[in-house]
Order: structure tokens, then C-alpha cells, then sequence
């Protein structure tokens, strides 16, 4: 009986081996795998595609010697972010083409402005790392400035927070805070939003350009003060809304409220230069929750769904294992079956006869033969 237990002690061992194989690896997938996932992939290539109707300056205008604002113009912005070096395990740069145009025209004359940003983030954070400092390029013909990133863009940390965060404003070229406003939902996927406000910004004090700061007379202006110079500068504002996917900080969705004005005293709009709501088109907000989806379903199924398998198969192997070979060792110990063969009482080793069972002692008499001497006297 030994013999035919050992094969089962055998599947015990690998079972109760395999069993705690799995259950170990239900508890390093997660964390291995996972803190490896939530971060900003080194292959990414976005196109974002905002779109707006708003009003906007004929630069021609102001030459022709009366500033002329159009209305109802169709705007669209278009932001092209890659995956460019330095970039490695730790840190990932990007940089962003982006560029709004009127639709309305044609060809480069409806070109309002364009702009290429360079910044070089933590892969987890989303946050600008010190070196290298980041850089924009604002003129086709003049190179890059370095300015350093302080805050978030592109992309929001993995784990989003119901918090504010120190939000990254291009044209100001500072950060402040975007806070959290509420958890809603865009068609289906729960979403953070946080919103922003840009004060006033002189924006011939970031960039040293002739058209931050102008002076013509105060009839092209259409103010008062007939061929008076009067000098105006370019002030900036906006509202920013953005609907973030939390577990993977995707911005799903955006939203801007760009105003531009000369004025002479900030807040207090003269002439506008640009004032356009974009907004996210539809193709660009589904494209980014599928995004978003694709890495949450990525975090939930090493991060929950792989380890609850193997934990239960682990468990179930363990048990099954453990039984068997408890199973096995009190086979082990179990005695023979059947009459074991009776020894001779003379400890010779030789097994006594056995007699019938039925066979009744009661009535059986040995015959006594008389011993003869068979000698002669």
C-alpha cells in the first residue's frame, strides 16, 4: 500500500508548490506590473482638434487707418503632441505644434497664430522636470526661448485627486492653480472637472513683439483724441475648462474662453483682437476616452482582474494539495488486510498449518497409541 501512495504524494507536492506559486504571483503582478502601466507611454502621438465661432481683428485695418473687428468668424485649433528625446524609463519630452486659423479664408492668410512647445515631464507626475528647461518658439523665424514649465498640460498625473493643480498657461507663460469643480460624467466614463482663470495678462511683458504694444492715433483706435498717439497694449484672458479621466489623467475634453484686447488699462477691453470659445470637437473627445479606456482597462486587469484568478486558482490548488497529501500519509500507516500466516511455536520461522474453519474441536479425540516395547527382556 505504500507503494501505490507515493504517486499522490507526488501531485500534492506539485500542487501545494503550484498553489503558492500562483498565490505569491497574485500579490507581485500588481505591484510590478501596474506601477510600470501608469505611466505616459514613450510612443504617444495626439492630435487634438478644437472648434469656435468668434470675433476677431483685420490687422489690415489698423494700416488702412480704422480698426475693423469681424464677427462670427469660424475658428479651429489644432495641437499635434509627440514623443521626442531626451525620453527614457523615467521622464518623457514633448512637443506640441499647435495653431489656430480662421476658416473662412484661405491659405496663410488665415493663420491667427502658431506655436511650438517643448517640455520635458516625469512619465508618472505629468510634471515638468528641472532640466532640460523647457522652450517656445512663437516667430518661424526666430529660434526657441527657453522658458521654464511649472506646471501641468498635457496630461494629468495618474490618480487624479479631486484637488487643485498648478496648471501651465502658454501664452502667459506662468502657472495657476486649475481647481477641481466636480465629478460628472462624458458619455458614460466618469470624469474630473477642473476650471481656470487666466487674469489679465500684458502680454508685451512675456514676449517682446511689435504687436504687444502699438501706437497709432487715437481715431484708428476709435477712441477719442482724433490723431493723438495713443498707445495700446495686448492683453490676454481666458477661462479654462477640462474633463479629466482620473485612474489615467487623459484630458478628455477642453474647453477655452480666449479673449485678446489692446487697452490701456487692463480688464477694460478697447478693441478686440480675438474673443473665441473653443471647445473640443466630438472626434477628438472620443478619441481621448478610448484612450482613457484602453489604459484603465489595462490597470484593472493586472491590477485587479490577473491577480484575483490566480489567487483563487492558488488557493484551490493549495487545498487540493494539502488534502491529498494528508490523504497519502494515513494510507501509509493503514494495516495489511487478510490472516496473516501463523507462526510455529517453536520460533523456528516455519508457518503453522491451518486448519479448517469448520472443523469442530469439541468432538475431535486424538488417538492415543500405546507405546510397545518392542525389546525383549
Amino acid at each position: 500500500m505504500a507503494e501505490r501512495s507515493g504517486p499522490s504524494r507526488i501531485v500534492a507536492l506539485i500542487l501545494v508548490g503550484l498553489g503558492a506559486f500562483l498565490l505569491v504571483a497574485a500579490i507581485m503582478i500588481p505591484t510590478y506590473t501596474v506601477p510600470r502601466l501608469e505611466k505616459t507611454p514613450l510612443d504617444l502621438e495626439v492630435t487634438t482638434v478644437s472648434t469656435g465661432t468668434g470675433s476677431v481683428l483685420d490687422a489690415a485695418s489698423l494700416a488702412a487707418g480704422s480698426a475693423v473687428v469681424d464677427e462670427n468668424v469660424p475658428f479651429v485649433s489644432q495641437r499635434f503632441v509627440t514623443v521626442e528625446e531626451p525620453s527614457g524609463a523615467d521622464d518623457i519630452t514633448l512637443q506640441a505644434g499647435s495653431t489656430l486659423r480662421r476658416t473662412d479664408v484661405q491659405g496663410e492668410t488665415g493663420l491667427r497664430s502658431a506655436t511650438v512647445d517643448r517640455v520635458t515631464l516625469d512619465r508618472v507626475t505629468s510634471m515638468p522636470v528641472e532640466n532640460p528647461i523647457g522652450t517656445i518658439q512663437v516667430q518661424a523665424d526666430e529660434p526657441a526661448e527657453e522658458v521654464p514649465h511649472t506646471g501641468l498640460q498635457y496630461k494629468f498625473p495618474f490618480g487624479a485627486e479631486q484637488k487643485s493643480y498648478p496648471y501651465f498657461d502658454i501664452n502667459a507663460r506662468v502657472s495657476q492653480d486649475i481647481d477641481f469643480v466636480e465629478e460628472t460624467e462624458i458619455n458614460g466614463t466618469p470624469v474630473y472637472k477642473y476650471e481656470q482663470t487666466v487674469a489679465p495678462v500684458d502680454l508685451s511683458s512675456v514676449v517682446n513683439i511689435p504687436t504687444n504694444r502699438v501706437t497709432l492715433p487715437a481715431a484708428t483706435w476709435g477712441v477719442e483724441g482724433g490723431e493723438t498717439p495713443v498707445t495700446m497694449t495686448r492683453w490676454y484672458e481666458n477661462t479654462r475648462t477640462l474633463w479629466v479621466e482620473p485612474k489615467t489623467g487623459v484630458i478628455v475634453k477642453g474647453d477655452e474662453q480666449l479673449h485678446q484686447y489692446y487697452s490701456r488699462t487692463a480688464g477694460d477691453p478697447e478693441v478686440d483682437v480675438l474673443r473665441v470659445p473653443l471647445t473640443f470637437d466630438e472626434n477628438t473627445v472620443e478619441y481621448q476616452l478610448q484612450q482613457a479606456r484602453d489604459g484603465m482597462d489595462q490597470i484593472s486587469l493586472f491590477g485587479r482582474t490577473v491577480p484575483i484568478v490566480l489567487g483563487i486558482l492558488g488557493l484551490i490548488a493549495l487545498i487540493v494539495g494539502i488534502v491529498l497529501g494528508v490523504r497519502g500519509n494515513r494510507g501509509d500507516h493503514r494495516p495489511a488486510r487478510g490472516n496473516a500466516p501463523r507462526r510455529s511455536d517453536d520460533g523456528g520461522g516455519a508457518a503453522a498449518p491451518t486448519e479448517p474453519r469448520n472443523r469442530d474441536w469439541t468432538t475431535d479425540q486424538t488417538e492415543v497409541i500405546p507405546r510397545t516395547n518392542l525389546s525383549k527382556e
